[in-house]
């Protein structure tokens, strides 16, 4: 941009430079977007350091991103409320008789709870405590037990309701009802393949099973389950009537988790209260600090005109739909192993709409591409949220639980090879149930 100090090539070096440079000595996400961008506001003339807290509070002037803490606070109301305790039940009663049955009820739990959070990383905290030490205990190895629970974290931010979609339709402008919709089969895919994996280990390893439940356990253990079950479907289903936005949907989980808990399972108490809105205030503060910088860090970028520097080789290859998903993905990937997904979506989501655009691709098939390509970066190092909080409850090394992890992205990777060879896994039940949202 003429009449500026820096050229866009100098301000990219520095914004990235610094942002990288910070991340190896261990900053937090957040604080290095920030960081990285204020020497182009101390060096401008034209910028001033008042435009970075007043870009911050911005983006946080979002009805939609109210909907972030709403559904972090109805999960842990869920948890606290022994609405849980249900669904594991439910989970041992359909797959304990498995191999690997333990496992098996980790990776159908998150299914069930990430219908409810939204957030990877509260359903790697809340479940790695519970299943990584019973794992242990009935003689799966540490590191598959941590690797498992990881791994199967990551559905949460695939199937609906998912935090990362409302930020993805908020910065994107894309259909956010669509985007619920588009996640359910490429999730349940992704859960499929957790299961396959577990499998074959148990039958290496001879892992535990469970004796198979009869049918009336199962219809008990439904029966008692059904409540919280519904919350999915009231969410989803509200959007797609139109009875509610997704932030006034996140309100009625809230409503709904405190009527379950307080009124039909009668197991929330005061401590439990307390305890939910205090997990819910810590990480929904990290969540949306890292919205706001990764906006000034956007901000900036647009004023130096960076996307279309990055642009301008990339615009030239014409890719098809194919090559730019598989280009996309591969992005994705790679900026999902240093950077937090939401960052991610704000900074190189709307870098790569373009291309996506020019080659073709839905916009909701070009979400649920990074969206689910971003899941990855959740277990895979240096970053991997995911695997690091579940390391931490194991007292494990990053190092130690490695392998079991990439052994386990591999079926994971093959489905996200489809998504992007078969784009109606993202788009079928879209266009099937409410047409009017792919416009």
């Amino acid at each position: 941009m003429g009449g500026n100090v820096l050229a866009t090539g100098d301000a990219a070096w520095i914004m990235f430079g610094i942002f990288f440079t910070l991340l190896a000595l261990r900053v937090p996400v957040a604080v290095s977007l920030g960081i990285a961008c204020l020497p182009a506001f101390i060096l401008e003339d034209r910028l001033w350091p008042m435009i970075l807290v007043q870009e911050t509070f911005n983006s946080y002037n979002s009805f939609i991103l109210l909907a972030v803490p709403f559904f972090l606070l109805a999960a842990n109301l869920m948890t606290a409320g022994g609405i849980t305790d249900r669904l594991v039940t439910l989970s041992r009663s359909m797959v304990g008789h498995l191999p690997g049955g333990l496992a098996q009820i980790n990776v159908v739990l998150s299914v069930f709870f990430a219908g409810i959070s939204g957030s990877s990383t509260a359903d790697a905290a809340s479940q790695g405590r519970v299943f990584i030490e019973a794992q242990i205990k009935e003689g799966y190895s540490p590191s598959f037990s941590v690797a498992i629970t990881a791994v199967s974290a990551v559905l949460a931010v695939v199937i609906p309701p998912s935090i990362l979609m409302i930020v993805w339709g908020g910065v994107l402008t894309t259909s956010i009802g669509a985007l619920f919709l588009a996640g359910i089969l490429p999730g349940l895919f992704l859960a499929l393949s957790q299961m396959g994996t577990v499998h074959v280990y148990s039958k290496i390893r001879n892992y535990p099973t469970y004796p198979k439940a009869s049918w009336g356990e199962l219809a008990h253990a439904l029966f008692i389950s059904i409540p919280a079950l519904m919350t999915p479907f009231i969410i989803i289903g509200g959007k797609i009537f139109g009875w509610f936005t997704p932030t006034e949907a996140a309100c009625i989980a809230v409503l709904y988790a405190l009527a379950l808990s307080l009124l039909v399972y009668r197991k929330l108490d005061m401590r439990g209260l307390y305890r939910a809105f205090s997990e819910t205030g810590r990480f929904a503060a990290i969540t949306l600090f890292a919205v706001g910088t990764a906006s000034v860090f956007g901000w900036l970028m647009a004023f130096y005109q960076i996307p279309q520097a990055l642009l301008a080789n990339v615009s030239s290859w014409e890719m098809g739909p194919i090559a730019a998903g598989f280009f996309i993905a591969a992005v994705f990937l790679v900026v999902g192993c240093f950077l937090d997904a939401i960052p991610a979506i704000i900074i190189v989501g709307t870098i790569l709409q373009p291309i996506a655009a020019a080659a073709g691709i839905h916009p909701v098939h070009f979400a649920m591409i990074s969206i689910v390509s971003l899941a990855f970066g959740l277990v895979t190092p240096p970053y991997g949220l995911c695997l690091l909080i579940c390391c931490s409850i194991a007292n494990l090394r990053l190092i130690d639980v490695l392998k079991d992890v990439m052994i386990m992205l591999v079926p994971m990777f093959m489905v996200l090879v489809l998504l992007i060879l078969w784009p109606d896994m993202a788009l079928l039940i879209p266009r099937f149930l409410e047409p009017g949202f792919m416009e």
